[in-house]
């Protein structure tokens, strides 16, 4: 079994995407938290790096040390936190510390990241002479442990740098149709782990989180996924006014039994692992979800 297809088999059809550092719980909670999820069947966790967020391989650790089987990614380690050479060797110790339960995801962020970081912004040329550079230190210093390496990717020729240069892509705040979208471009023989959001709630629920993650990328100025949604069809009328299509692409709410079909229609349409982000105002109420939602994500199947 090559590494990608042993990859998709530790991963599973669903795992969860918690936002790592957002709401400031101590280590011993998120420990916990994790630890809670493993036991009620997720299979892989995965966590992201912003503003003043935990370091990701740090807290990959901490996150790997503090379960027994569960899968860790980054999604994503970002490319303005690390030159690629440290990302190779970072993954290349918890590879080594924890065979076959880590994957990593980078990505190249936002224009106000590399701002921040003293540079200007060229998302394509950069992620290309990043993951270069990445491949350089593994011909250099290989993994006795081999481990994934996945890309941030929306857009095609960002997926094309993906199936190209990586195991696969990790997708962030699309909507249902980018899945089948993406695979077309990734083709089969590569990884595809988008997020979802899930909302156990009402559409309109659904709107105010959506609409509030709007008014967020408009903020810091994330034009992007605007972009990967009205490449799939949607309009600005869609997003300016919240409408029901876009919620419903976005997000999956409801009931148990009806969220769980969305996220097996995801799978359907072509990705290895839904990792879902629920939708919440606290670490506690985001794996209270994830609990109750337990029993019927767990039985998705491929």
């Amino acid at each position: 079994m090559d590494l990608i297809e042993e990859t998709r088999e530790r991963l599973g059809p669903v795992g969860v995407w918690l936002p790592v550092g957002m709401f400031t719980p101590t280590p011993d909670e998120e420990r916990r938290a994790i630890r809670r999820l493993e036991e009620l069947g997720y299979r892989t966790v995965w966590g992201g790096e912003g503003p003043g967020n935990r370091e990701l391989f740090a807290y990959s650790a901490i996150t790997l040390a503090a379960t027994e089987r569960v899968v860790v990614g980054t999604g994503i380690a970002n490319i303005w936190s690390r030159p690629a050479y440290t990302a190779h060797s970072g993954g290349r110790t918890l590879a080594q510390a924890f065979p076959g339960r880590f994957v990593l995801g980078v990505g190249i962020g936002h224009s106000y990241q590399a701002a921040k970081a003293g540079s200007d912004y060229r998302p394509l040329d950069q992620t290309r002479d990043y993951l270069t550079a990445m491949a350089a230190a593994a011909e250099e210093f290989p993994s006795p442990v081999p481990f994934p390496r996945v890309l941030a990717a929306v857009g095609p020729k960002m997926l094309e740098l993906a199936r190209d240069l990586t195991d696969g892509a990790h997708p962030f705040a699309q909507p249902f149709e980018h899945t089948p979208y993406s695979r077309e471009i990734l083709g089969r023989d590569k990884l595809l782990i988008p997020t979802h959001s899930v909302l156990l709630g009402d559409r309109e629920q659904a709107r105010k989180s959506v609409a509030r993650d709007i008014g967020l990328m408009k903020q810091y100025g994330i034009p992007h996924y605007f972009k990967g949604w009205k490449r799939l069809g949607y309009t600005d009328a869609d997003i300016d006014d919240v409408s029901d299509r876009l919620v419903d692409g976005l997000t999956a709410w409801g009931d148990e039994e009806r969220i769980a079909g969305r996220i097996e229609e995801l799978v359907d349409a072509g990705a290895d692992t839904v990792l879902v982000n629920p939708v919440g105002d606290d670490l506690t109420s985001i794996v209270d979800q994830l609990e109750r939602l337990a029993p019927a994500l767990t039985a998705v199947t491929r």
